[in-house]
């Protein structure tokens, strides 16, 4: 199992050009049922505050429904606050997203921001490596 990282689901939900077609291609491993992922629980509540403010509250329930059939959810409770802390990143946000993934014993996080997980317990890997270098 990946943890998908924020940036990666929402390449695919604002279709940003550059980043796209890798993290597209990840989501469709998913979606037939090729990989499973989970997303860290902060995730949903962001994608829909982003769906909500530049589309609609309708539309975000859809695409929430949707990543809930597909994506498990890696709980962030005090267990994975607690260890982010430890870790002491200047980002508290991917040390949170790091504790998420050991905590629910992901293989690898998939993330655009891969120099920010350097210290992770968890590899992180770009789209494109994951395709090509473990997922192909």
């Amino acid at each position: 199992m990946i943890l998908l990282d924020t940036n990666v689901v929402l390449d695919v939900i604002q279709k940003r050009p550059v980043h796209y077609p890798a993290s597209a291609s990840v989501l469709d491993k998913i979606v037939r049922g090729q990989l499973t992922a989970a997303l860290p629980a902060h995730a949903i509540t962001t994608v829909h505050f982003i769906v909500s403010r530049y589309r609609d509250r309708a539309t975000a329930s859809k695409v929430i429904g949707w990543l809930l059939d597909r994506f498990r959810v890696a709980a962030i409770g005090h267990a994975e606050l607690n260890r982010a802390h430890v870790f002491a990143w200047s980002d508290f946000e991917d040390a949170v997203v790091a504790a998420a993934a050991e905590s629910a014993g992901c293989e690898f996080i998939v993330t655009r921001n891969v120099r920010d997980f350097g210290d992770s317990p968890v590899p992180a890997l770009t789209p494109e490596e994951y395709l090509y270098d473990i997922g192909g």
